[in-house]
C-alpha cells in the first residue's frame, strides 16, 4: 500500500496538474506533520540521525500517515540510494535484481535503503531472503506494514531491525496539512468553522486521504461558505478503519471486553458501534458477550447469562438492525452487573490440578461396586449418603486420597457470590466439625 505524499522523485508535470499530495510531500524531515514520537530530537529516529548511525527499521503504521515519505527523507538525510518495491509486485527473480544493484552500488561507494511497502505480504522464504544482504550491510532495511509486526513478520527478521509505530494523525496534525493545502492552493477552503472539523473527522487519521478530500472542496463553485449537512451531501464519509480479521477486529474487542469488565456502560455501548459500524458479524459479537457474562460476571449475577442468550436469540429472530439493539441491551446489563471471575479463576485452577495430578483415581469410598471383585476390592465401602446425614452434609472427602485438598474457587463479596460465599462458609465449617479431610 502506498503512502501519503508518495511519489517517485519530483513529477515533471507543472505543478497544477500535479495532485495535492504530490505538491504537498515533505522535501525534510522537519516538514512531515506528526509522528514526533519517532521524530523528535530524543525519539529512536532523531536520535540515529544525530548518531549517524541508522540501524533498519520496520514501520508500523496505518495508511496515510508518512510511512514511505519519512523513508525516502532517511535516504536523503542519510545519503543512500533510495530503492522502493512493493511486496505485491514483487517476486524472487525482481528481489535478486534489487540486491545485485545494491552489490554493485555498494562497491562504487554508495549504500542502499531499500524501502519494501506492505512487508507482510512477503512469504517466511522470501523474508528469510533479506537476512543475508542485511547482515553483511549491503541493504538497510527499511519495511511498511499496516499489520501487526509479531504476527506477520520472521522472528529473525525482527531480531535485525527496529519496530517503529507511526500513529493516525490528530484533528491538530490535520488541521496544519488544511492550512498547509490552503496555502499551496492560494484560497481558503469554503467551508464553515464546523463543516472544517467534520472534513477532518472523515479523514481519519490519514492525511493522504485529507488531501484528496480538500482537492475536491477546492475545485467546488460555491456561494457561501458549506456548513456539515451540505459538505456531507457532496462528500461520502470514509468508512472507518476495521478489519475483521486483523489488528482493529481484535483492539475493538479487546476495548468492548474491558469496557465491560470496568463497568463502564457508556465505553462499552461505543465499541458495540464502533464494531457494528465497521461491519462485524452480529452473531460473533453475541458469542463474545456471552462469554462476558462467563468470565467476568459469572456467579455474582447468575442472570447475566440468560441475559445475553435471550438476546441472542432475538437477534435470530428480527436480524439486522433490530436485533442489535438486543445486543446493546445486554452489553448495559453486563457493564451494570456486579463482577466476579471467581467460578473462571477456580475453574483455571482445576484445569492446572488436574494436568499436574495425571491419573489419581478417585477414593474408593465413591467408586460403585457393581461386581462381587469390585465389592472385595473395597468399592463403595464406607459411603456415607448425604441425604442421610445430619443438615444433608456428610463431610467426606471426594478428591483423590494421596491429595491434600485445595482451594480452587473463591467467590466475592459481591452480588448473588456473597450469597454463595455464605453457604460456601457453611459447609467448610461443618466439614471441619466432622473430620472430614
Amino acid at each position: 500500500m502506498s503512502d501519503l505524499f508518495d511519489t517517485e522523485g519530483q513529477s515533471s508535470e507543472p505543478a497544477p496538474n500535479r495532485p495535492l499530495a504530490d505538491r504537498l510531500r515533505p522535501q525534510a524531515l522537519s516538514d512531515v506533520i506528526g509522528q514526533q514520537q519517532v521524530l523528535g530530537s530524543e525519539a529512536p529516529l532523531g536520535v540515529m540521525l544525530a548518531s549517524g548511525s541508522l540501524s533498519s527499521l520496520i514501520f508500523w503504521g496505518p495508511p496515510g500517515v508518512g510511512k514511505t515519505t519519512i523513508a525516502r527523507l532517511l535516504a536523503k538525510e542519510t545519503d543512500l540510494h533510495f530503492e522502493q518495491i512493493s511486496a505485491i509486485f514483487t517476486g524472487v527473480p525482481d528481489l535478486k535484481k534489487v540486491f545485485e544493484a545494491a552489490k554493485l552500488r555498494r562497491r562504487n561507494g554508495r549504500g542502499t535503503l531499500l524501502f519494501v511497502d506492505e512487508i507482510h505480504r512477503f512469504n517466511k522464504a522470501q523474508q528469510d531472503g533479506f537476512l543475508p544482504h542485511m547482515e553483511d550491510g549491503t541493504i538497510l532495511l527499511v519495511g511498511a506494514t499496516t499489520e501487526n509486526p509479531s504476527f506477520e513478520l520472521n522472528a529473525a527478521v525482527l531480531s535485525r531491525a527496529q519496530v517503529l509505530v507511526l500513529e493516525r494523525l490528530d484533528l491538530a496534525d490535520l488541521e496544519r496539512l488544511t492550512q498547509r493545502a490552503e496555502k499551496e492552493l492560494g484560497k481558503a477552503l469554503p467551508l464553515t468553522p464546523a463543516a472544517r472539523d467534520a472534513l477532518q473527522e472523515m479523514a481519519d487519521g490519514d492525511g493522504r486521504a485529507l488531501l484528496n478530500l480538500i482537492e475536491q472542496i477546492a475545485a467546488w463553485s460555491v456561494d457561501a461558505p458549506l456548513d456539515p449537512d451540505a459538505l456531507a451531501k457532496r462528500l461520502m464519509r470514509r468508512a472507518a478503519k476495521y478489519d475483521k480479521s486483523g489488528d482493529e477486529h481484535y483492539n475493538l474487542i479487546s476495548a468492548l471486553h474491558k469496557s465491560v469488565r470496568g463497568s463502564d456502560p457508556d465505553a462499552a455501548l461505543y465499541w458495540l458501534a464502533r464494531m457494528l459500524t465497521g461491519g462485524e458479524d452480529p452473531r460473533y459479537l453475541a458469542r463474545r458477550i456471552t462469554r462476558m457474562a462467563v468470565e467476568d460476571i459469572g456467579l455474582a449475577d447468575p442472570q447475566a447469562q440468560s441475559i445475553c442468550l435471550h438476546a441472542w436469540e432475538v437477534y435470530e429472530r428480527l436480524g439486522s438492525p433490530e436485533g442489535e439493539l438486543a445486543l446493546a441491551q445486554a452489553v448495559v446489563y453486563l457493564a451494570l452487573a456486579p463482577k466476579s471471575n471467581g467460578a473462571y479463576v477456580g475453574y483455571k485452577a482445576a484445569m492446572r490440578l488436574a494436568k499436574q495430578s495425571g491419573s489419581e483415581p478417585p477414593p474408593k469410598h465413591i467408586l460403585n461396586a457393581p461386581t462381587g471383585l469390585m465389592k472385595d476390592q473395597g468399592y463403595g465401602a464406607g459411603y456415607a449418603y448425604d441425604h442421610d446425614a445430619e443438615d444433608g452434609f456428610s463431610g467426606q472427602n471426594y478428591f483423590p486420597e494421596t491429595m491434600k485438598r485445595p482451594v480452587l474457587y473463591q467467590p466475592v463479596e459481591r452480588g448473588f457470590e456473597r450469597e454463595l460465599k455464605k453457604r460456601l462458609d457453611y459447609f467448610s465449617k461443618l466439614r471441619s466439625q466432622r473430620k472430614g479431610p
